[in-house]
């Protein structure tokens, strides 16, 4: 939608303002901690709802061929949407961390599920 005026010149108006579930929260980030004590969050959401977000994680579940295990999460590697988050150990979807099974990419959501799953990537 045109942020301006009209062609005509008139001016744009709101339907209504923004509810309380459209607007936007604080950002969760998910960092990698030094302790194994996981530090989770919980949030209402649409529907009186909660969501769990976890903020400091050590450990995440890896399936491999119908098996799921759980490992240490030694280091950040790499995150391919953003390099400045792997400096600053920040675990988001598609981040790949090392642990001591091997190299695992995060496929889900931690900040959206409270939970770390993994694949191995090698």
């Amino acid at each position: 939608m045109n942020k301006g005026k009209k062609i005509s010149g008139g001016k744009y108006i709101k339907n209504r303002k923004k509810r309380r579930g459209e607007l936007p929260g604080q950002k969760i980030v998910v960092k990698l901690s030094e302790s194994e004590k996981e530090k989770r969050k919980s949030k209402r959401v649409r529907g009186g709802n909660r969501k769990i977000a976890i903020l400091q994680a050590k450990i995440v579940n890896i399936s491999n061929k119908g098996k799921t295990k759980k490992a240490v999460i030694k280091n950040v590697a790499e995150t391919p949407s953003d390099r400045f988050l792997a400096r600053q150990n920040i675990i988001t979807k598609g981040t790949i961390v090392e642990t001591d099974l091997g190299k695992v990419r995060i496929t889900n959501r931690p900040a959206q599920e409270g939970v770390l799953n993994g694949v191995l990537v090698e």
